[in-house]
């Protein structure tokens, strides 16, 4: 009991101090010099000082055994009981500066990538676990068997190209080492914290799948028009709370929504060619005029993630989307329908009414549990030198 009661309070501890540094900080336009924050593409020698906010929040978690206790106690299945703290610490020691050092690097180009590789390992984790399975371009050498990147929800995926850069940095000091999987999860976490969200800690040790999940894709990823009993039925069967699932909704706090997931919604709501009647009539505006052409353009390109139209839902990561769904202005009907029930409409609240910080504190421990789902360690799966092709492929 006492050693359960430690964890927690260790990782609150971790997760508030967190919070407090991120929003006391000036936002990495102003950083640029730090060595976290730098534009170099290299994995520069950094600063203890620029590190320590980092370093000191590890060592906090982990020291008398906490960070241990925290991750037994939150982690859903074996396979994520074999993960560890910096588990490349021997083979690799240079892993995790790697990948910070070049999603620093990345941020500085391209401000969206954050969002980008956020959406992405969610769709990967979400579907058969963290295990880069939504990475492959070959299905094991079965050319008739689809791939889990052509379903439907996920072609309009991003950053693919952000991760293979990282992954030949990483190929190029430890050949073979680290997982696409780790990889994946690392990036997704260290760009939010590019963009202002909380940190949160991360375990390692997966390893790669050698198949991708089609089926299970096209059926599983939550949809835009999805309703309230849908969404919650798909997170609890990975093991998410209610006010879990509304802080993972979160992170649509930052990035771009493609005009193709809001058509019907606009246009052609449940089948009655008229726009969703709950919409506010200016926001209904915004999103035709953002929009207007783009049915034009479907009709000549099928696939939509060729689409450039798309509607902002924020550059900085705080509680605007909470309050913008108080006001029923949620721009994703599936987002709206955070207010359609009792339970996450409380949660909604809560996440609204003050300045941040109890989305960031859940978010932060709402991703640590998503990013161990399902994974692969030991001698299950493998450690991809390419990302997008399993390793009997070469």
């Amino acid at each position: 009991m006492l050693g359960t009661v430690k964890a927690r309070w260790v990782f609150a501890t971790v997760v508030f101090f967190s919070v407090v540094v991120s929003r006391s900080k000036p936002r990495v336009e102003s950083e640029r010099e730090k060595p976290f924050l730098s534009s170099s593409s290299s994995p520069a020698k950094s600063s203890s000082a620029s590190e320590e906010p980092l370093v000191t929040l590890v060592s906090m978690a982990s020291s008398e055994g906490g960070q241990e206790e925290f991750f037994t106690e939150t982690t859903t299945d074996e396979g994520s009981r074999n993960l560890e703290y910096d588990f490349y610490r021997n083979s690799c020691p240079q892993a995790e500066t790697i990948v910070r050092s070049k999603m620093a690097w990345i941020y500085g180009q391209h401000r969206n990538v954050s969002a980008q590789l956020l959406r992405l390992f969610f769709h990967d984790c979400f579907i058969e676990g963290c295990d880069a399975s939504v990475l492959l371009d070959d299905s094991n050498g079965d050319k008739n068997r689809s791939i889990e990147k052509q379903a439907t929800p996920n072609r309009s995926l991003k950053g693919f190209d952000k991760i293979d850069q990282i992954k030949e940095e990483l190929e190029n000091v430890c050949p073979g080492v680290v997982s696409c999987a780790d990889i994946l999860v690392l990036a997704a976490r260290d760009g939010i914290i590019l963009a202002g969200g909380p940190y949160y800690p991360v375990l390692t040790g997966r390893r790669d799948s050698t198949q991708s999940y089609f089926d299970v894709a096209l059926e599983e990823i939550p949809k835009p028009d999805d309703n309230i009993t849908h969404i919650l039925h798909l997170f609890s069967s990975r093991g998410f709370s209610e006010r879990e699932t509304v802080a993972l909704l979160g992170a649509h706090s930052i990035g771009k929504i493609g005009c193709e997931f809001i058509q019907s919604r606009v246009n052609n709501f449940t089948g009655t060619g008229q726009p969703d009647p709950a919409l506010p009539l200016d926001l209904l505006n915004t999103m035709k005029l953002k929009c207007q052409d783009n049915a034009n353009r479907a009709t000549s390109n099928t696939d939509a993630s060729q689409s450039s139209l798309s509607i902002s839902s924020g550059a900085v990561f705080d509680s605007h989307y909470y309050q913008n769904l108080l006001r029923g202005r949620g721009i994703l009907f599936a987002d709206q329908q955070l207010m359609a029930n009792r339970m996450t409409a409380q949660v909604v609240a809560a996440f609204a009414s003050d300045n941040g910080s109890a989305f960031r504190m859940d978010f932060a421990q709402a991703m640590t549990k998503m990013s161990t789902l399902g994974v692969l360690t030991g001698s299950q799966g493998q450690v991809r030198s390419v990302c997008s092709l399993p390793v009997n492929s070469y």
